[in-house]
């Protein structure tokens, strides 16, 4: 007996997603707006090298960290649900940031933030897979949302910049409430409710240990960048690990676990997931340095900083249209290869960085544009593969991947960029400067650039450069690494996906009328 083909969504179920998009916009002007923000928020709060990181990726490690469990609670409460609570509760962090009265409270801030942020995007993706049945459909639904995402990048850095340029700091994290408004107020109209037909209870245990092993592994890492080895920080690194395992073993025990491991037997969804870890780590390690670099380095103001950085969002913008109109002509495999291979023609530009910005855009563009096929359609591939009864566990699977990408980019090699600084200071520092001064700027580029505004100028003006010179220097380093990483990518895209066989068929009979993307 034929089945019918899925229906297709009308003008509601797109106007849902322009909503859905909300969100989604936020999250990336977000981390935007906060690279702009980093030397008058620095000025102002004073953090040390440390407070500085926890800034600015506590945020994303609490996303990665709650992603699952909040997926997993939208399966079993309703996604839509899920979505309006995370979006009363980060308006509420968003106002608490902008008021805060120092770098701890704002770390604190942050981290309620990423909570909140979690509840936002794998229930977002699990509405548009509910929203779109039809899988060309979905595949633009998925392409769009991909791009308010890529909208947030080129928003955030002029929408920051123009807000710097004319307020204080903590006015970037208030675009929260307007944006955020908006979703509470259509979101209950125009998007119907979906959760799984069937739950289990949630393992509060699992979520527990969900959030500790990212956080714990991080702070060891950072601790081990930044300062040297020691026994204590690899200690930290080694229980952070142990306890990953306890959670990866209790899942397996688990009827109803927090994260479906049987979900990374199809090589399509393994790979994606891997992949999207590999493209947070050099899209937003790199997008942290340049961000910085076009103000502290180039002197830039923060609107000026967003100008240049512009081009780099808008280029991925466009990718992502092309992308998606040749996936009826080019596997999907083949454009995400492509593009990682192409994408490390960026960090080769990098690494040639000096005082010319445009060789620093340029080679973030390229970065850019080349990874933009595998944000385009590595989504898609990892909701095809799962079947929809765990649409909030695969997206939120998905999302985690990406941001936890993005928080070890921030934070592993944000530390390795710390540490190449401050080892370049050390080597570097002007004879004459007071040695609590020397030790000072080796923490921060901001903190060398304040210290040296109170030296005299025959000590001043030379130790700003050589700060300068240490940031350019750990840019170049950073840039070397994110190389093989992203050779790393191309390869596992190349040799795995194309081998890979469809997702498995559906579990009952109504689902088979929705065709899985293929992969070759």
């Amino acid at each position: 007996m034929a089945h019918k083909p899925p229906a297709r969504a009308g003008v509601r179920g797109w106007t849902a997603l322009a909503v859905l998009g909300v969100p989604a916009v936020l999250v990336m002007m977000n981390m935007s707006v906060l690279y702009l923000a980093l030397p008058s928020l620095s000025a102002d709060l004073e953090p040390d090298g440390p407070q500085l990181l926890w800034i600015t990726d506590i945020y994303g490690f609490m996303v990665a960290g709650s992603l699952v469990t909040m997926g997993t609670l939208g399966d079993r409460l309703g996604h839509r649900r899920i979505l309006l609570v995370g979006a009363v509760a980060f308006t509420g962090a968003s106002v608490a940031a902008a008021y805060t009265p120092s770098a701890s409270t704002l770390i604190a801030a942050r981290a309620i933030q990423g909570v909140a942020a979690a509840a936002l995007a794998p229930s977002s993706l699990a509405l548009i897979r509910a929203l779109f049945l039809d899988v060309r459909q979905r595949t633009l639904a998925i392409t769009i949302w991909m791009m308010a995402f890529m909208g947030g990048g080129a928003l955030g850095p002029l929408v920051g910049g123009v807000l710097l340029q004319y307020f204080w700091w903590g006015s970037v994290f208030l675009l929260a409430v307007p944006t955020m408004a908006l979703l509470l107020v259509t979101g209950p109209f125009l998007i119907p409710e979906s959760r799984a037909s069937a739950s289990g209870r949630l393992d509060t245990v699992s979520v527990v240990l969900s959030l500790l092993t990212p956080l714990t592994i991080v702070f060891g890492i950072k601790d081990l960048a930044v300062h040297g080895f020691a026994l204590p920080s690899a200690g930290v690194l080694v229980a952070g690990l142990m306890i990953g395992v306890v959670f990866v073993r209790r899942q397996r025990r688990l009827s109803n676990p927090l994260l479906d491991l049987g979900l990374f037997r199809f090589p399509a969804f393994a790979v994606s997931v891997t992949g999207m870890v590999l493209v947070g780590i050099v899209l937003f390690g790199t997008s942290l340095l340049t961000s910085q670099y076009l103000q502290l380095v180039l002197g830039f103001s923060p609107l000026e900083a967003g100008l240049w950085q512009l081009p780099t969002a808008i280029t991925g913008t466009v990718v992502a249209l092309v992308v998606s109109s040749l996936t009826d002509r080019i596997r999907p495999v083949v454009l995400m290869s492509a593009g990682a291979a192409f994408a490390v023609i960026g960090p080769i530009l990098l690494t040639q960085v000096d005082r010319n910005p445009v060789i620093l855009v340029s080679g973030s563009v390229l970065l850019f544009a080349g990874l933009t096929p595998f944000m385009a359609l590595g989504t898609n591939l990892v909701l095809g593969a799962a079947p929809p009864e765990r649409a909030g566990a695969a997206s939120a699977i998905s999302e985690t991947g990406a941001e936890l990408g993005g928080a070890l980019g921030i934070a592993v090699l944000g530390s390795i960029a710390t540490g190449v600084y401050g080892n370049y200071m050390i080597g570097h520092t002007p004879d004459g400067v007071p040695a609590k001064v020397a030790e000072a700027t080796r923490e921060t580029l901001p903190a060398a650039l304040q210290a040296a505004q109170q030296l005299p100028e025959s000590l001043g003006i030379p130790l700003a450069q050589t700060a300068r010179d240490a940031f350019a220097h750990s840019l170049h380093v950073h840039a070397l690494i994110t190389i093989p990483l992203l050779i790393a990518l191309a390869l596992l895209l190349t040799l795995t996906l194309r081998r890979a066989t469809r997702p498995h068929p559906p579990s009952h009979p109504e689902q088979a009328t929705t065709p899985t993307p293929a992969l070759d």
